[in-house]
């Protein structure tokens, strides 16, 4: 796929995903289409390329009834604003503690454009919801889409406001960052580990929630999506445990965060680099390294 292209779901039935060209790398950013007879939309993007959304939703003769960002991390929520104001009969549902920022985005961008450095020429500032358009998840809910159905699933791992979704008919599981970054490259999934909520042992709590619902299909929020498969997502719970270890070590190497997380932009993986571009990759690592250490903070605290 190239950035803008949508296309169907392989083995599902009215569900497409977009590349919306996040970070100018193919494929970075996924966003999902549910054709039902109440239309969905599954995160949105940063907002950047908004346009591509807008077009997929034209060429599929989509109108959104609901704008279901998984969590309000940018990457994933930055379009709600504008997919809202181009859709005024549309009803946004994110989980609860992510309303506010939806309603009062400040705090959100400050903190983004903190944790993301050089890479917020990626973002857009984004567009607030009236709060009387948004109605809260907090887990355990049935969305009810008319001729589908999304199960709510609260997934704090990756961020206390993140939610996954399981559509139990097509047996697809939108996994928002709770399972990961899926590289189809390498067909491995890399860690995600942002500031400033982070928490490994939860991360593994929500991957053997997934794993326990045993899906077909995971649709992912980066790079778009694959067919389950048990062994892989255990995978994924080691790699967390590999990374947040080799961060703790180097950090009682050096004594000094700020060089932990340069040590990691300076060496990220070449087999990263050569599927994201060496800027993406090393601002990557930075972000993920800076996550693992307020982790680590938070651990020795409690």
């Amino acid at each position: 796929m190239e950035p803008g292209d949508v296309e169907a779901v392989p083995g599902t039935t009215d569900l497409y995903y977009l590349d919306t060209g996040m970070y100018d790398t193919a494929n970075y950013g996924a966003v999902y289409v549910i054709d039902a007879e109440r239309p969905a939309v599954v995160d949105t993007g940063i907002g950047t390329n908004r346009e591509y959304l807008f077009d997929a939703l034209e060429e599929l003769n989509v109108v959104p009834d609901l704008i279901l960002p998984t969590h309000v991390h940018l990457d994933h929520a930055g379009g709600a604003g504008f997919l809202a104001e181009a859709f005024p009969d549309a009803t946004v549902m994110t989980h609860e503690i992510g309303v506010p920022h939806l309603v009062d985005p400040g705090r959100l961008v400050e903190g983004t454009r903190a944790a993301v450095g050089e890479q917020w020429r990626y973002y857009v500032e984004p567009e607030p919801i009236p709060e009387d358009r948004i109605e809260p998840l907090s887990g355990g809910e049935t969305l009810d889409l008319g001729d589908r159905a999304l199960d709510v699933h609260h997934a704090p791992g990756h961020a206390p406001h993140q939610v996954f979704f399981h559509d139990r008919g097509d047996d697809v599981v939108f996994t928002a960052d709770a399972a990961g970054v899926y590289v189809p490259q390498l067909d491995e999934v890399r860690q995600t580990s942002p500031p400033s909520a982070f928490n490994m042992d939860a991360c593994h709590e929500d991957v053997d929630a997934i794993r326990a619902l045993d899906p077909r299909i995971l649709c992912f929020g980066h790079f778009g999506p694959r067919e389950f498969d048990d062994d892989f997502l255990a995978e994924y719970k080691r790699t967390l445990l590999e990374w947040v270890e080799a961060v703790k070590r180097k950090r009682e190497e050096l004594g000094d965060d700020e060089a932990v997380v340069e040590h990691f932009a300076a060496h990220a993986q070449e087999r990263f680099v050569d599927c994201w571009g060496e800027r993406k990759a090393r601002a990557e690592e930075r972000l993920n390294a800076r996550g693992v250490l307020a982790y680590l903070d938070y651990v020795e605290e409690n």
